[in-house]
């Protein structure tokens, strides 16, 4: 691999775009979520959800990239001359990142690529699905994927969409929860919660992210268009969408609030990503793309880093929508 010209700064309007972003994520749940409370507790349900809205801002920029990889059971990749390790050092560089991102590794076969943390100590896991089933020219491209939201400052709002998502799920739950006190509130003759607060919380979680579908295409192109340039190969990156899409399933079940035997993982490369034929078609039209000195990548046999068989890294079903 070829450390060669690093790639252009990210244009300013990315940064305005995150920031759109990120209002009307919290503008939406906000709204929907507050509208559910009123139903159920009045001013008082109201309250509790500004807290919670301020709580996720705050708390969104300052989550370290360790705690969310402990919920998967990621480990660290050592700093090494791997070939892991060696990509994500090459990667670093061509995309001028003050600080290199720590590479985890998540014991599972569901396919998993994210970038978490802060710019100061970014992070990028990958999944050993991704490590088994693509090539190494294809982790490369999903390894630039993510490396390009680390430089385009996509950190926040990814946090941000993480922990919302995280709220969302307990609010899907709460109203699974309440609509069976309703079932026996209605059998003991019980004064029950308002039908309509349940429905609005259950649905809140697909409404939420059908905004991110909608508010997410600039951001994903744009990474897609850096990664193409830090790797010089949008082939590759093309491969790997399309063998992804392949074992994760379609955009719409991204959209269903949580059912345990649900297919799709979160985060997964997809997840709030413009369909996979429109990143595919837009990468192979060279007009859309950059010049750039392709990487020499040589391959060579991947072994498990984890020292896992596959029947022990079936993926399941966690707590809060979290699979691994």
């Amino acid at each position: 691999m070829l450390k060669t010209k690093r790639t252009a700064l990210p244009s300013p309007g990315l940064v305005s775009h995150n920031v759109a972003h990120s209002l009307t994520i919290l503008i939406g749940l906000g709204f929907a979520a507050g509208l559910s409370a009123y139903l159920i507790a009045g001013l008082a349900g109201i309250v509790t959800v500004a807290i919670v809205l301020v709580a996720l801002t705050l708390a969104a920029p300052r989550v370290p990239a360790e705690t969310l990889m402990r919920l998967y059971s990621a480990r660290l990749v050592p700093l090494d001359d791997s070939q892991l390790s060696s990509l994500v050092d090459v990667l670093a560089w061509r995309a001028g990142l003050v600080q290199r991102p720590d590479l985890y590794l998540i014991p599972s076969m569901t396919l998993h690529a994210f970038a978490a943390g802060t710019p100061a100590r970014p992070a990028i896991a990958i999944s050993e699905g991704l490590v088994r089933r693509l090539s190494l020219r294809e982790l490369a491209g999903v390894l630039a994927h993510e490396t390009s939201h680390i430089r385009n400052g996509d950190l926040w709002i990814m946090g941000l969409a993480d922990l919302a998502t995280r709220v969302l799920h307990g609010l899907a739950y709460l109203a699974i929860a309440l609509a069976a006190y309703n079932a026996v509130a209605y059998l003991r003759g019980f004064e029950q919660i308002a039908w309509t607060a349940i429905a609005i919380l259950y649905l809140t979680p697909a409404a939420i992210n059908l905004l991110q579908l909608a508010l997410s295409r600039a951001r994903e192109y744009e990474a897609d268009r850096l990664a193409a340039a830090l790797t010089g190969d949008p082939v590759g990156l093309a491969s790997a969408l399309r063998r992804v899409e392949t074992y994760t399933g379609h955009f719409w079940e991204d959209l269903t609030p949580p059912v345990p035997a649900r297919r799709v993982p979160q985060p997964s490369l997809l997840r709030t990503h413009p369909p996979a034929d429109q990143r595919v078609a837009r990468l192979l039209d060279p007009t859309h793309l950059p010049a750039a000195d392709p990487l020499v990548i040589t391959e060579r046999p991947m072994v498990s880093l984890v020292g896992m068989g596959p029947a022990s890294l079936r993926p399941r079903y966690r707590w809060l929508g979290l699979w691994y």
